[in-house]
């Protein structure tokens, strides 16, 4: 799977992940949701770090479509809400 972290790039994550990357993404989605600032700034940045970890960075001459597209890590609860779908972030 190819996760795009806007501002930063791409990063290929095993399908293996998904699971943990989904749990993330729910505590993004909660604090979203709450319109808790701090929950939402904590939960961002622990899933970018586990894509960040976990990923490696894309091949920079493949210039192929992402699976999966995350927010930069100074992204607004307003910004987030936009991309949100019922999926979440990471769909799945």
């Amino acid at each position: 799977m190819i996760v795009r972290i806007l501002g930063e790039g791409q990063f290929d994550v095993a399908d293996s992940a998904v699971d943990r990357l989904n749990r993330l993404d729910d505590e993004v989605e909660k604090a979203v949701e709450s319109g808790d600032e701090a929950a939402f700034t904590a939960a961002l940045e622990e899933l970018l770090k586990v894509v960040r970890t976990i990923g490696a960075p894309h091949d920079l001459e493949g210039l192929e479509i992402s699976d999966v597209v995350l927010p930069p890590a100074d992204a607004t609860i307003a910004e987030v809400r936009e991309l949100l779908s019922d999926d979440g972030l990471i769909p799945g």
